[in-house]
């Protein structure tokens, strides 16, 4: 259901390499939202970092929300940057995993290929 992924880097620098790949790759992030910022926001002391990269490919999503406007709640992708005991790690839900839940077919080809490029750019911005 999950790819993982750790880095020997500092959350900071995956943090700017996985923006620099998600273009790369002809994706775009929407937001990052700071878990550890928003939370400190709302009262509430949080001590692990943690990051969520909202991304997306326009035409991808067109394709797919297109068949299926079910699969709003799942988009845009995500993909976590986050602090786990010494590493960091990088985490997203496999979209071939989703679309299982989604009862759609057809949409398999579409989902393998946006996993497949998440996976390059989650190795891409880890290395």
């Amino acid at each position: 259901m999950l790819y993982e992924i750790k880095s020997k880097k500092t959350i900071d620098q995956v943090c700017q390499d996985l923006e620099k790949a998600v273009v790369e790759h002809k994706f775009g992030v929407l937001t990052v939202h700071n878990l550890k910022e928003t939370m400190k926001k709302k009262g509430v002391e949080f001590d692990n970092e943690c990051r969520i990269f909202e991304v997306c490919n326009p035409h991808q999503a067109k394709r797919v929300l297109e068949k299926n406007m079910d699969f709003s709640v799942a988009l845009p992708c995500r993909i976590s940057v986050f602090i786990e005991g010494e590493s960091v790690k990088l985490a997203t839900f496999k979209p071939t995993a989703m679309i299982a839940q989604f009862n759609t077919p057809e949409l398999q080809s579409v989902a393998t290929e946006v996993e497949e490029i998440l996976i390059k750019i989650m190795n891409q911005a880890s290395r």
